[in-house]
C-alpha cells in the first residue's frame, strides 16, 4: 500500500494541516502571511475555473483578468457604502447608489455580470479554434481596461475605487473556494463533463456522436467567467481598492502560468500550482538582492525571480506537459470523500498508515542496496 492511498494520511495532509493554517491565519487579517494565504485561496478559484475551459474543454482562453475586473466592479456597486458611490461614481442610477448588500450578494452579482459578458463574447469568438481564441480573449482585456479607464462617471476612471468594505476574510475566501471546487468537481464527473472531455480529445468524433459542441463551449465559457467574476469580487474586497490597472495582461498571464505549472487537466492542479506560485516567488526574492556564488559576490539583479520562474515553466512544458500533478485528481477526491473524514475514527486506518510507512521505508532500503556485481554467483546456477 502506498502512503498517498491511506485515508488517514490524506486526512492529515489535505484536511487537518490546512485547517490549522486557516485558523492561525484568521486571527490577524492584516498580517503579511495571512495575505499570502488569502491570495492562495483566490488563486484556487481563478485557476480551477480557467482549467474548466483550458483543460477540460480543449479551448485556450487568456481573458480571465477581464472577467475578474467585471466581477470586481459589479460587486463593488452592490457592497460599497452609498456615500462612496455618490462621491466617486455619480453616473450610477440612484437605486444602485443607495444599494448596500452583503458580500454573498455582491459575489453573485459579480459572477452574473461576468457571465453575461462571456455569453455575449462567446457567440462571437467561440467558433474560433487554436490560438485565434486566445488572441480574441486578450483583446477582451484591452476593451474592458479601456472602458474602465475612460468611463469616469461609472468607474472613477484610472483612479479606481477605494474604500470597499473588507468582507473578503480568510474563511469567506476558502469556503467559497471549497464551494467552487465542489461544483466544478460535480460538473466534470457528470455527463456534461464527459461531453467536454470528448470534444477536447476529438472534436470531429464528438460532433459525430451528437455532442452539441458550440452550445457546450458557450456554456462552459460562461461558467468559467462566472467563477472568475466571483474571484475578482473577492480580490477587490481583499485589497479594498479596485482599478483597471490591476486586471491586465500580467494578472491574466500569471493565472495561465499557475494553470500550466499545476496541471490544467485536473482541479487538483489548481491547488498545487497556486501553492507553488504563492510560496516560491517569495523564496526567490532574496536572490535579487545579491548573493555569493562560489566565493564571488553577485550584484543586485532585479527580476531574477521572474527569470528563474520563466525558465522553470519552459523546462516543465518540455519535460512534463501535463504539469506537476499530471492527470491525478487525488487531492480534490480526498477533500470530498467521506472516507477521508471517517479515517481518524477507524483503527484499521492507523494500521494501514503504519503499513504504508513500513513499505516506504523498505522500498528506500531496497533502492539504496548495492546491486549485485556483474559476473557474481548471484546470477549463475
Amino acid at each position: 500500500m502506498r502512503l498517498r492511498e491511506s485515508n488517514l494520511y490524506r486526512f492529515v495532509m489535505y484536511i487537518l494541516i490546512p485547517l490549522i493554517i486557516l485558523v492561525i491565519a484568521s486571527f490577524d487579517q492584516t498580517h503579511y502571511y495571512t495575505g499570502l494565504v488569502n491570495q492562495f485561496g483566490i488563486y484556487i478559484i481563478l485557476v480551477a475555473s480557467l482549467n474548466l475551459v483550458n483543460g477540460f474543454s480543449g479551448m485556450f482562453s487568456m481573458g480571465h483578468a477581464a472577467f475578474m475586473a467585471i466581477g470586481a466592479y459589479a460587486a463593488a456597486y452592490c457592497t460599497a457604502a452609498p456615500n462612496i458611490k455618490a462621491n466617486f461614481l455619480p453616473g450610477l442610477p440612484p437605486f444602485i447608489q443607495n444599494l448596500r448588500l452583503p458580500m454573498a450578494a455582491g459575489m453573485l452579482a459579480g459572477g452574473l455580470a461576468a457571465m453575461l459578458v462571456a455569453v455575449a463574447v462567446g457567440f462571437c469568438v467561440l467558433r474560433m479554434k487554436g490560438h485565434y481564441l486566445s488572441v480574441a480573449t486578450l483583446g477582451l482585456i484591452v476593451i474592458v481596461r479601456s472602458v474602465l479607464d475612460n468611463a469616469d462617471a461609472f468607474t472613477n476612471g484610472a483612479r479606481g475605487l477605494s474604500g470597499l468594505p473588507p468582507y473578503a476574510n480568510t474563511w469567506t475566501i476558502f469556503l467559497t473556494a471549497l464551494a467552487v471546487l465542489y461544483i466544478l468537481f460535480r460538473i466534470i464527473r457528470s455527463g456534461f463533463g464527459r461531453e467536454l472531455i470528448a470534444q477536447r480529445d476529438d472534436y470531429t468524433a464528438a460532433r459525430t456522436m451528437g455532442v452539441k459542441v458550440i452550445s457546450r463551449r458557450i456554456l462552459v465559457f460562461a461558467l468559467s467567467a462566472f467563477f472568475a467574476g466571483v474571484g475578482g469580487a473577492l480580490w477587490g474586497h481583499m485589497q479594498s481598492i479596485i482599478s483597471g490597472k490591476f486586471y491586465y495582461y500580467d494578472l491574466s498571464f500569471r493565472i495561465v502560468q499557475i494553470s500550466i505549472i499545476g496541471g490544467m487537466y485536473t482541479l487538483s492542479g489548481s491547488i498545487v500550482g497556486s501553492l507553488f506560485m504563492v510560496i516560491v516567488p517569495k523564496l526567490l526574492q532574496p536572490l535579487e538582492q545579491g548573493f555569493k556564488l562560489f566565493g564571488l559576490q553577485l550584484p543586485v539583479m532585479y527580476g531574477l525571480s521572474n527569470l528563474l520562474l520563466s525558465a522553470f515553466l519552459v523546462a516543465l512544458i518540455i519535460v512534463r506537459r501535463q504539469g506537476m500533478v499530471g492527470f491525478s485528481e487525488g487531492i480534490v477526491e480526498s477533500i470530498f470523500s467521506a472516507d477521508t473524514y471517517k479515517a481518524p475514527f477507524r483503527v484499521v486506518e492507523y494500521k494501514r498508515l503504519g503499513k504504508a510507512f513500513l513499505n516506504l521505508f523498505c522500498r528506500k532500503r531496497r533502492s539504496g542496496a548495492e546491486p549485485p556485481r556483474k559476473g557474481s554467483n548471484s546470477g549463475n546456477l
